[in-house]
Parts: C-alpha cells; sequence; structure tokens
C-alpha cells in the first residue's frame, strides 16, 4: 500500500499539472495586451485588442482610439487647401496642426493630392467624384439640434438630402452597414488598414491594425470584440496606413507595412506622406 501510495501522489500532482495548461478558461494576463480600455483623458480612450485570429506577420494587435463627441469634434485637413499646401505623414499632420490625434482620411488618386471618392469642407473641396460607395462621414453640422457626427449610409438614409446638413464630408467604402453587417465579401488578400467607426454612443472611433488581414476577416473581428460597433468605413491599407496620437501627456505613433501584391511585408519603419488626414480635437467647454 505504501508503494502503491507513492507513486499515486506524483501521478496527481502531474495530472493537474495538465488540468491547468490545458484549460479553456486559462487566458494570457500580459499588460501590454490589455482586454480593456484604458483612459487618456475626459472623453479619451486608447483600447488594444489581441485580434480573435492570428495574423500570419506582426502582433495581431488592434489598435483603437474612442472619442467621445461631447469633448471631441472632428477636422479635415487637405494637402490641396491654400492653408496646408502639401502631403505630410499623418503625426506631422497632427502635430502642426495641435490635433490630438489623426488618422488617414481616405486613400486617394494618381494625382497624389485628391480623395477616391467626395470629399469636402465649408472652405475646401478636395473631390466633387460622388463614387458608388455607400458611406459618407459627416460632422460639421449647420443646426446644434443634429448630432455632431455620424455616418451616412446611402441605402438607409437620403443623401442628398443629408448632405445639405453637414459641413464636412468625406465618402469611403464601407465596411460595417446601417444594419450592423459586414459588407466585405470573403477574399485573399490582406493588408494593414485604417478604418473610422461609431458605437452605439456615437463615439468616434480611429481604428488602425498593422498585421494583415482580409477586410471581410478584419470586420468581423471588430465586430466580435467589445467595442458596441455601429458602422465603419475603410480610410486606407498598406503602409499608407497611420494613426498618430499626442495628448501632452504621452505620444504613439502607429504605422502600417503589409500589402498583398506589393513590396511591402512588416518591415516598413517610415511614416509615408498621406494628402488627406481626419484629425481629432478638444472641444472648448
Amino acid at each position: 500500500m505504501k508503494r502503491f501510495q507513492h507513486l499515486l501522489i506524483p501521478f496527481i500532482v502531474l495530472l493537474g499539472i495538465l488540468t491547468l495548461a490545458i484549460s479553456p478558461g486559462t487566458r494570457s494576463t500580459d499588460p501590454a495586451v490589455p482586454s480593456t480600455w484604458r483612459n487618456l483623458e475626459k472623453g479619451l480612450d486608447l483600447g488594444i485588442f489581441q485580434a480573435p485570429k492570428k495574423s500570419a506577420l506582426g502582433d495581431s494587435l488592434i489598435r483603437i482610439l474612442r472619442a467621445d463627441t461631447d469633448y471631441f469634434g472632428l477636422r479635415l485637413l487637405n494637402a490641396s487647401s491654400q492653408d496646408q499646401g502639401k502631403r505630410q505623414s499623418v503625426k506631422n499632420w497632427a502635430d502642426r496642426n495641435d490635433l490630438v490625434a489623426a488618422i488617414n482620411a481616405s486613400m486617394y488618386q494618381k494625382d497624389m493630392m485628391s480623395s477616391v471618392s467626395y470629399m469636402k469642407t465649408r472652405q475646401h473641396t478636395n473631390s466633387n467624384w460622388v463614387s458608388k460607395d455607400k458611406t459618407i462621414l459627416a460632422f460639421d453640422p449647420a443646426d446644434k439640434s443634429l448630432p455632431p457626427v455620424r455616418m451616412i449610409d446611402r441605402d438607409c438614409e437620403d443623401f442628398d438630402k443629408l448632405r445639405k446638413l453637414y459641413g464636412t464630408l468625406i465618402q469611403s467604402i464601407r465596411m460595417v452597414s446601417c444594419h450592423g453587417e459586414n459588407m466585405w465579401a470573403p477574399h485573399k488578400r490582406m493588408w494593414s488598414t485604417a478604418a473610422v467607426g461609431l458605437d452605439n454612443r456615437d463615439r468616434v472611433l480611429f481604428i488602425h491594425v498593422r498585421s494583415p488581414y482580409t477586410s471581410h476577416d478584419l470586420i468581423n473581428m471588430l465586430l466580435e470584440l467589445p467595442l458596441d460597433l455601429k458602422q465603419a468605413m475603410y480610410v486606407e491599407g498598406g503602409a499608407d496606413a497611420q494613426l498618430y496620437i499626442n495628448t501632452g501627456k504621452e505620444k504613439h505613433e502607429f504605422i502600417g507595412s503589409y500589402s498583398s501584391g506589393s513590396r511591402e511585408h512588416d518591415e516598413n519603419t517610415f511614416s509615408h506622406s498621406v494628402p488627406n488626414v481626419l484629425g481629432l480635437v478638444r472641444l472648448e467647454k
């Protein structure tokens, strides 16, 4: 009996170790990958989420800046306008215009200045072309009773009517529809991504993912994460995709790298110059 007990005890200990190792409830507690939002200042939060699906390259992290429109507003800046005049990295756009944060405003045409779709402010029109794309980010309302920021979905709303009510309009590719649906069909091409979204409280989301994913897979992951995501649109991919944050107390710069069918992989360390950025500004209280 003593010999049996001598063999049984190590076996029980080993069984316990194996049970802990394979338990589905065991999760990483790496502080570099928080599972909740971190507040940067009143109305501004940064979330860094481990993507539900691991990418073949990079850290597989989804970084999101969330801004409450009671405390922050949006500003569109264009290299084509006389007051700006040149392309810059997103970081330089932000620092030179006193922005709290900035992200790509859209993809651009071969002239390296014009957006691929409709883009205007009250003072300047960058592109008059209303493309077939379904989503238009609208802000700077003519009436304070209107939502300060909205995403117009042309399948659900009358764009011709609503466009008259907002001073700034940015048209781009729809990712999440007004019905909360993934609007990208499955495909094989992958890239780094910059996107803009709204949650169900109409807080603005600046989304950046350096690791390459198909847009279809990325949208599914964004809908799965605890973002309360309502709508989203694609603004840039590959090495041009950038997000920069500067609160005065801390700075973060995230740049893209990979794009299928190009020479870009996960080695890019250079912030590319882009012609149009969407900036975040503090509102005066």
